[in-house]
């Protein structure tokens, strides 16, 4: 034990004296037992805080789509008012989607004032039945009775046959994307207009 001990504090003490020749390096000198090159480390400093700078700003302003729903695997903010075809993200929270809230993006397929109509036809499961969506007479996707995993799934019935003025049916062309088919249209003050970056 004691020769544990002693080994242990050796090395601590020659790592203490390295120190200040490490510290020398990081000062900018050329390698260990050199002067200190001030002038290096300022050089060093003027490339390397503008980069970490603008990184600090720049990765919180990209979002990774990490879905196949969508035609995109980076996005931002792109402030204005949304329009059909647009993408748009938002924070959903579902039982099927687990317990913590999820960033989703989408499109905006249908828009407040649209005609939006659901018909239920026989699935190729036996017993239950698919949703087809309308808007405007235009077919936005079929909605399917389970998902790959075998969960049952329940579609959106919508009511009136007009999208409320509040809010925006979103989705994709993806089949089995987990969209407004489900959950329903989205509350316009919870979506963010995005745009494609790569």
């Amino acid at each position: 034990m004691l020769r544990l001990a002693w080994h242990v504090g050796s090395r601590a003490y020659q790592s203490a004296g390295d120190l200040t020749l490490r510290a020398a390096v990081a000062l900018g000198a050329s390698g260990l037992g050199r002067p200190a090159r001030p002038m290096q480390l300022f050089k060093a400093y003027c490339i390397v805080l503008p980069i970490g700078l603008f990184a600090w700003w720049a990765v919180p302003q990209v979002h990774l789509v990490m879905t196949p729903s969508i035609d995109a695997w980076a996005v931002r903010r792109a402030p204005g008012p949304i329009h059909r075809g647009d993408l748009v993200s938002f924070t959903l929270i579902n039982p099927l989607t687990g317990s913590k809230p999820l960033s989703v993006t989408k499109y905006a397929l249908c828009l407040p004032g649209d005609r939006i109509a659901m018909i239920e036809k026989p699935s190729a499961i036996k017993g239950a039945f698919d949703g087809y969506y309308f808007c405007n007479g235009k077919l936005l996707g079929v909605s399917k009775p389970r998902s790959r995993r075998g969960v049952k799934l329940y579609h959106w019935h919508p009511g009136g046959g007009v999208m409320p003025s509040d809010a925006i049916f979103v989705g994709s062309g993806y089949k089995d994307g987990f969209d407004s088919r489900y959950y329903g249209p989205v509350e316009i003050d919870r979506l963010t207009r995005m745009e494609k970056l790569l």
